[in-house]
Order: C-alpha cells, then structure tokens, then sequence
C-alpha cells in the first residue's frame, strides 16, 4: 500500500474531524442559528452517507467477501457486518446520558444566556468532550477506510462527515462553555474532540491493515456503511428536521444523493 494513499486518507479523515472547530467558531461569533442552511445541509450529508452506503460500500464489501466465501456466503457475512455496525455505534449511543451526548441539539442563541461555574459542572464539561470523541472515533474509521479503498469515494464521505461535525461543534461548545465560562477552553476542547476521527483511522490502520485481506476488507467495508446510514437516521435527519422545515430536509437528502450519484457515473 503507497504511503501516498495513507497519508491523502488520513488528511481526509482530519480534515472531517476538526470540521468541529468550524462549528466552534460559529457558535461564538455568529449572532443567531442559520437553521434553514443547516437543515438542508444535515439532510445532504445524510442523502450523501445513505446513497454511498447501499449503492457503493455494500456492493464492494460482498465482492470482496464473495471472492472466500462465495457468492451466497459472502452476502450473508456483508448483511451481517452490515447490521453488526449498526450496532456497535446504537450501543456507543446508548451508553451516553443525552445530557453529555453531543449530537444533543444546540443553538448559537445559547451562547449569550449566563454561564455557571462549579465542579459539577466542569466534570459535565469533560465528559461531553469524551462523549464526542467516543462518537467520533468510529466515523474516523469510515471516512479512513473509504478513501484509503477509493479516494474519490472518500472526499465524498469526509464532507458529509465535515458538514455533519459543524452543528456536533456547536453542540460541544455550548455545554462546555456553560461548564467552565471560559470560551477559549470550550473551544480549544471542542476542537480537539474532532482529533478522535483521525485516531480512530490511526488505530484502525496499525490494527487491521497489517491483516487486510478479502475477507477482512469486505466486514471492514460493511461495518462503515452500517456505521454511516445510523448516524444518517438517527442523528442527521432528525436534527435537520429540528433545524428547520421538514421538507428543507428532505430536498436536502434527495440533493446528497443526487451529487453522490452523479460523481460516482462520472468517474466510472
């Protein structure tokens, strides 16, 4: 494997990791939510995540997996990784109080009531800094396996993830800053969650890549697209929703597959 190849999908996946200090910013310069823009924009990256996710990934994970398994063996090991990273990310949700989950929603308007200050609510601070990161970490791993296999695949998933860490920023900052009352270190820690996508790749590169065959390949491949269409329903679509007009969110997610669609006809 060219370290070329490494090195291009490891900046993809940092680049889609620190998109969280770009919601950061916005939390703390902008004066109100811009809730139509990010409603369509949630509702896009979630068309584009979904689109990818059954039209691209799983395919290529069951052509992988059908090569030692069969053809009837290797989609049922694709089905089954498939719904195994469903659950890998519904439990890491699970596991998070709401109140510490960051992709709780948040508004800009937040930022301008009066902070608290106390040990109760430094330790709250903390640990929606951790929950982040935990969440993150299995998105990094997805946008790092795509692009690794795919680079044109992989810039296509680390905007969605990008556009999907902006409003995960705001969510960060907010109950940090509420924390501490201090907006430079809700920043700084907001920021720094979003380095969990880029160690997921590292971990998962030194980890599996040195066994990567057919049949590692192919439950890597499934596992991402399971990973990414929960985050897509459980997270994007109803905060677009949230953000904005039912329909913004909707024309949104019929845009992302539309784009997504279109890129991968013309790179064919």
């Amino acid at each position: 494997m060219e370290f070329n190849s490494v090195l291009f999908a490891f900046g993809l996946t940092l680049f889609a990791g620190l998109s969280t200090g770009i919601g950061s910013t916005i939390a703390f310069f902008a004066k109100s939510t811009n809730t139509k823009f990010l409603s369509i924009a949630l509702g896009f990256s979630a068309g584009v995540m979904i689109y990818v996710s059954f039209v691209e990934i799983l395919p290529k994970a069951n052509d992988a997996l059908s090569v030692p398994l069969g053809y009837t063996g290797g989609w049922w090991v694709t089905i089954a990784s498939f719904f195994g990273g469903i659950l890998l990310i519904g439990l890491i949700d699970k596991f998070i109080p709401s109140i510490e989950n960051p992709h709780e929603l948040r508004n800009v308007e937040e930022m301008y009531a009066k902070p608290g200050k106390d040990q109760e609510l430094m330790r709250m601070g903390l640990f929606t800094a951790l929950a982040i990161a935990i969440h993150n970490f299995p998105e990094g791993l997805a946008t790092f396996t795509a692009a690794l296999t795919n680079p044109n695949l992989g810039i296509a998933i680390a905007v969605a993830i990008a556009i999907h860490n902006i409003p995960e920023g705001i969510a960060v900052s907010v109950p940090i800053y509420f924390a501490t009352g201090n907006k430079k270190k809700a920043f700084t820690l907001s920021f720094l969650s979003g380095l969990a996508e880029p160690v997921g790749a590292i971990i998962g590169y030194l980890i599996l890549m040195p066994f990567l065959n057919d049949t590692v390949f192919g439950i890597l491949f499934a596992v991402v697209a399971g990973i990414m269409v929960f985050i897509s329903l459980d997270e994007l679509l109803p905060a677009a929703q949230k953000y904005g007009e039912h329909h913004l969110s909707i024309y949104g997610l019929v845009l992302g597959m539309a784009v997504m669609a279109v890129s991968l006809l013309l790179f064919l």
